[in-house]
């Protein structure tokens, strides 16, 4: 199927990465290359897009949408945990912006032989990068009760963690659990009926935290966001998107420390542990989706951008 991904908050993001024609700009997370296009729109034949992506459809697809920027685009199939090491190797020191969109793409929820949705059966996959070895299926067929309980709760936030890993260990016991639909059989037969009619689709929370431990997406997150942090130029901005609460309290919390970093005790007179501001917040609050932008795109009801300036 076509590669399709609506960028979301696409010229809020834009605004606040305050583009300079000649500046570097990195897309950790290039997707599609919606914002990556907007970017490379701004940049003069000075200026520099890197994109990095760890899907290849993703990266075929913004390689497409980005050929006519071609003579200032570089881009690089990868996760953005890699982003100091790729930058070193372009040799770039220092960049003017990072952008991050944490989202899964709608390719990716859509294409259905990807295993993301709870809506479509198919093999349990959900790897976003198909080199990866270990999949979904793995961590369902494979892991102990008690790890697929924390992640269950921990990634999850679901309240009946416990009872769907015990009935998930159950149903396996009798035959791998191999499909979408089969795991969200499960999840259903763990949930009280009351309560599954009253709350969203009852597999959501549960292929959440799947997704988020099989990808390691908030420990790459929280790996990589230091680093990042300090490839910043003077005035250089990271907007990072974020679409549930475990990803923006990492970020919200990150970049209050960049800010103030002090860590002396409260009735110090001064501070004495020699921890430098690297710059100040620019969103106190998160940047938030309109109405219009919600009612053409549902998935960006529960997006936060959060922006960060170095000084």
């Amino acid at each position: 199927m076509d590669f399709s991904h609506t960028s979301v908050l696409l010229s809020e993001s834009i605004e606040q990465l305050s583009i300079k024609p000649q500046g570097i700009y990195v897309d950790g997370t290039l997707g599609g290359g919606g914002h990556s296009y907007h970017i490379c729109e701004r940049l003069s034949s000075g200026g520099k897009l890197i994109g990095i992506d760890q899907d290849a459809e993703a990266i075929k697809a913004a390689s497409e949408r980005l050929a006519s920027f071609c003579d200032r685009t570089t881009i690089v199939r990868s996760n953005y945990e890699n982003m100091p090491k790729i930058l070193d190797d372009l040799k770039v020191d220092k960049v003017d912006g990072i952008l991050l969109d944490l989202g899964v793409s709608s390719h990716q929820f859509d294409d259905a032989e990807r295993g993301f949705s709870y809506r479509e059966d198919a093999p349990l996959d959900m790897r976003m990068d198909v080199r990866q070895e270990l999949t979904a299926r793995d961590i369902v067929n494979t892991y102990s009760e008690s790890e697929l309980y924390k992640i269950i709760r921990d990634y999850g936030e679901d309240q009946f963690a416990k009872n769907i890993a015990k009935h998930i260990v159950l149903r396996r016991e009798e035959a791998p659990i191999e499909t979408t639909f089969e795991l969200v059989d499960v999840i259903k037969g763990a949930i009280p009926a009351k309560v599954r009619a009253k709350k969203g689709h009852p597999a959501k929370q549960t292929f959440q935290a799947i997704r988020i431990a099989l990808n390691r997406e908030l420990d790459v997150l929280n790996n990589v966001l230091d680093s990042m942090i300090d490839r910043l130029n003077p005035g250089g901005r990271m907007c990072i998107i974020t679409f549930h609460s475990l990803e923006d309290r990492i970020v919200k919390k990150a970049f209050k420390d960049y800010e103030n970093p002090c860590t002396c005790p409260p009735n110090f007179p001064v501070c004495v542990c020699g921890n430098k501001p690297k710059g100040k917040v620019i969103t106190r609050k998160p940047i938030l989706p309109t109405e219009e932008e919600i009612l053409s795109n549902s998935r960006a009801k529960s997006a936060k951008l959060r922006v960060f300036e170095h000084s």
